[in-house]
């Protein structure tokens, strides 16, 4: 989801949740203690040169349950931060302590926001000897193809 996108979606919302990928409820007293803009300048196993920016977003509940975070608000401190630190139209990542602080996408389904998985993938899989994934078929699909047959000059 970009930056663009929550922004609109929190103009129409009366409320705020977010739900995490095993479908738990981030409890409604959460707050966003964070919104900053990640830089990521790497090299990946190819030697290509990489850049990548995201907004983050973290967020952590604690025990004071009489503050909750409101659309109206979060949308104060998105356009803080977007004026504050140059933010522009990015891709957003939300950090969540579980058992660990997690890295997840945003989504939404109409009525909450989904922390969504992320997931590593090789960048230069041409470039470092990754074979591309083989094309699997079922040979039952093959049955209304023509086939070989004795004296067919096929094999």
């Amino acid at each position: 989801m970009k930056l663009s996108e929550i922004k609109s979606i929190l103009t129409k919302e009366s409320n705020i949740a977010f739900q995490l990928p095993n479908g738990e409820l981030v409890p409604s007293h959460f707050h966003v203690t964070e919104i900053g803009k990640i830089t990521k300048h790497f090299i990946d196993c190819g030697g290509t040169v990489r850049n990548e920016e995201v907004v983050n977003f973290q967020l952590w509940s604690t025990d004071d349950y009489n503050h909750r975070l409101h659309p109206e608000k979060l949308l104060n401190i998105i356009e803080l931060s977007e004026k504050t630190l140059g933010i522009g139209n990015l891709d957003i990542e939300v950090e969540y302590q579980g058992e660990t602080i997690g890295k997840f996408g945003l989504d939404f389904n109409g009525e909450n926001f989904l922390l969504t998985t992320k997931q590593t993938d090789c960048l230069a899989k041409a470039n470092c000897g990754i074979p591309a994934e083989k094309q699997k078929v079922r040979l039952s699909d093959f049955n209304n193809e023509p086939c070989c047959e004795p004296g067919g000059n096929c094999c």
